[in-house]
């Protein structure tokens, strides 16, 4: 299914928990996710909140509001990974990095309460830990919900190195009990710097290692190079993607993203 006809769903909030400084955990009910396939540790949905002055209200799909509404009638989307997805009973959680009043989706998080309604398209995602023996797991707070889903689901027997960035000691993110995490504090560095330092002093492991790798555009443009120009790491190995991009909105990132990805390409293959 492409991106533009991802079903919408609406969902009810169930719970609200701070589980890290300025990070708030919602708990979600969505009916239409019973029965759903939800294989991938890295299932991300697009939030979809309608602007005040909009002509229509739910139920309603993103192509019929493209088709019939003007564009600053369309909702505002914000793509958040599922730090957990119960397809028996349609419950998820969903983090949120909370930055005072900035942005659209985390001054919503900040106060929703049980029974708020919001809707969503998707679940998209592609990955989950595949036949290795070791993974190498490395993101941010935004990918901090990928990387514990995934430590859940590990293969028996496998192993892995974690690498988290946040902003201090004291902004650890709950992670399952048995992961030893390599937390890396940023402490005012540029995101994604402090991070990408972290993973090129570790080294490449020897043993043949799936790897996931998320996060700020400019770490993962960092690392691209690590992994593919320096250490010759085999593309079908990694799962590598920007989540956001420093002094960008979403929407902008978004639309410029398929652009900056190109760039990095054209720039591995001549070295």
């Amino acid at each position: 299914m492409s991106k533009k006809n991802r079903p919408t769903h609406l969902a009810t909030v169930t719970s609200r928990a701070e589980i890290a400084p300025n990070m708030v955990r919602l708990g979600l009910n969505v009916p239409t996710l019973i029965g759903a396939d939800l294989a991938f540790t890295d299932h991300y949905i697009k939030l979809l909140f309608v602007p005040e002055n909009a002509s229509y209200s739910w139920p309603f799909t993103l192509a019929e509001v493209r088709d019939n509404y003007p564009r600053e009638e369309w909702p505002i989307r914000r793509t958040y990974t599922l730090r957990r997805a119960d397809p028996t009973t349609g419950d998820v959680e969903v983090d949120f990095v909370i930055h005072g009043e900035e942005g659209v989706a985390g001054p919503w998080a900040r106060t929703a309460k049980p029974g708020d309604l919001i809707a969503f398209a998707g679940p998209g995602g592609a990955w989950a830990p595949g036949d290795y023996p070791h993974f190498v797991l490395v993101g941010d707070e935004t990918a901090s919900p990928a990387i514990a889903a995934a430590l859940e689901r590990l293969p028996v027997g496998a192993t892995a190195d974690v690498f988290v960035e946040v902003e201090s000691a004291d902004h650890h993110i709950p992670m399952p009990e048995t992961a030893e995490i390599t937390w890396v504090y940023r402490e005012g560095a540029t995101p994604g710097t402090m991070l990408a330092r972290a993973v090129r002093a570790a080294g490449v492991p020897e043993v043949r290692t799936g790897w996931f790798v998320h996060g700020v555009a400019e770490m993962i443009k960092d690392l691209r190079r690590f992994l593919f120009v320096e250490e010759k790491v085999a593309r079908s190995d990694v799962s590598i993607s920007g989540y956001w991009r420093l002094g960008m909105t979403e929407d902008g990132w978004q639309s410029s993203k398929r652009e900056f990805v190109r760039t990095m390409e054209d720039d591995e293959a001549l070295r």
